[in-house]
Parts: C-alpha cells; structure tokens; sequence
C-alpha cells in the first residue's frame, strides 16, 4: 500500500500529461485541417507548409510530453542524468544509427524552404511520374499514373533530379512520334497528323501573336529521320497540363491510325529479306 501511495501521484501525473499531450495534438491537427481545406479551396501555394507543420505537431508535442514526463517522475529523472553524464558511447551509437533519420527530416526542411515542388505538383523523380500528396518528416509520398503510392526517402529527394511540370507553368510541349512508309504522300500523312491534334480538346493554342499574324499552324510536324523502314514524323503540340497531354497523345495516336487507313498511308513494319545460296 505504501508503495501505491507512494507512486500515484506520478501515475496520475503520467496519465494527465499524455492525455493533455493527445487532445492538444488532436486539436492542432484539427485547426491545421481545417485551414488546409480553406487554403485548398482558394489554391493557395501555402499548403505544402501546411501539410509539414501538421505532420511535424504530433512529433513535437509527444517529444515535449515525453520530457516532462521524465522530469516528474523522481527515477526517470535520475537515471536520465546518470545516463546523460556517461552517454558517450551510447550517444556515438545513437547517432550513427539515426544519421539517416536526421537526414530525412533535414531534407524535408529543405523541401519546405526552398520549394522545388508543392503538394499538388506533378513531378518526375527516379525515374517515377506522379503527383505529389504530402510531404512529412520523413519521406515524400506521390500517386503515380498508375494510382499507386510511391514513398521516396528525403534524403534521397535531396539528391535526384526533380522535373517539375506544375511549378510556375502547367503548360507542356507534348511530342509525339509517328512513321510512314517511303511511298506514302509526306505532306498528306502531315497534314492528317496536324489536323486531328489540333481538333483534339486538349490542344493548346500556344502561338504568340506573331504566328498568329504569319499564320503559323497550332501543331508543328516536322521530318525528324529517315529510318531503315520508315519516314519519321515528330507532331509538337501544346497541352495545358502533363496529364492532359498524355491523354491527347494516346486519343491522337488512335484517330491518326485510323485517317491513315482511310487515306492510304502506310505505317510500316520491318521486312526482312532472306537470300538461300
């Protein structure tokens, strides 16, 4: 009974400080929801701070909680000095084992202060294509076109190269590659494949005003190689955003085929030719 008596106290004060600490991040996280959902609605940039800042509220308020729960209880605080006082190996240890967590979360920071991409964005890194849906303390998370979940370290963020097609300018320059037979009409195949890009919904009309006035065509096709089988054509067309563009791409790669059928021109395929001596 005496040691009951004795050790309530810290129970009661244990418990007190970690239900403070649940409500208080319950509640953080509540208000930074609900101002995320506000900033969403008026496409403000500020949401990517305030994704981290709501992932990082949980750890802080824990980490405090923890602390001043070593410092009520009389044994915790003791043998923490006496572990702090000789800690040096053991710190050795600790630090190496968690160099690359401090890297992760110093990665993420950097993300945060120097915005190479937003939540919201569409990136390109190792090698995945996807949309960027929160960045926490520890990793980036991306659904990929595909609607799967990518996680990439931070740290590893920190060193790759990023392809940003959301940042500053959603636009994008879609080239799409088509090939003829020699005896097919080249200027007919071109005029098909300009023709039914620029009567896609996609297509973007991205001519300054002097190629307006010179009547430069919306989609550029252009002679790109002369292959073993093949005439090589290149269509240029302008999309608004890089999902889009994908989208006109496989729309046009299908209606193209088709005119071609319609048209007579050939898209071919290797011939081999085999000489029996």
């Amino acid at each position: 009974m005496e040691n009951i008596e004795k050790w309530l106290p810290h129970i009661i004060s244990v418990a007190v400080i970690v239900i403070v600490a649940i409500i208080i991040a319950r509640i953080l996280i509540g208000v930074i929801n609900a101002i995320i959902k506000r900033e969403e609605r008026q496409a403000n940039p500020n949401v990517t701070q305030l994704n981290f800042l709501k992932n990082s509220v949980r750890v802080i308020v824990y980490s405090i909680a923890i602390i001043m729960i070593i410092n009520t209880i009389p044994t915790l605080k003791s043998l923490g000095t006496a572990l702090f006082a000789g800690a040096g190996i053991l710190a050795a240890i600790i630090g190496f084992a968690s160099q690359q967590a401090f890297a992760n979360v110093i990665g993420g920071i950097f993300i945060i202060l120097f915005k190479p991409f937003r939540v919201g964005d569409t990136i390109e890194i190792s090698g995945s294509v996807g949309r960027v849906l929160d960045i926490t303390l520890r990793h980036v998370v991306i659904r990929d076109l595909e609607n799967r979940r990518i996680i990439i370290p931070n740290s590893q963020v920190s060193e790759e190269k990023i392809v940003n097609s959301t940042i500053e300018d959603e636009r994008i320059l879609k080239t799409i590659d088509f090939g003829i037979s020699y005896e097919s009409n080249i200027d007919k195949a071109m005029d098909i494949i300009r023709k039914e890009i620029e009567q896609h919904p996609f297509c973007l009309d991205n001519r300054t005003d002097e190629e307006r006035e010179a009547d430069e065509p919306i989609v550029k096709v252009k002679v790109v190689a002369l292959s073993d089988s093949s005439v090589d054509l290149r269509a240029f067309a302008w999309a608004q955003t890089n999902p889009k563009s994908f989208e006109m791409q496989w729309d046009v790669l299908k209606s193209v085929k088709e005119r071609f059928d319609q048209e007579g021109i050939d898209i071919p395929y290797p011939h081999r030719t085999v000489v029996q001596k």
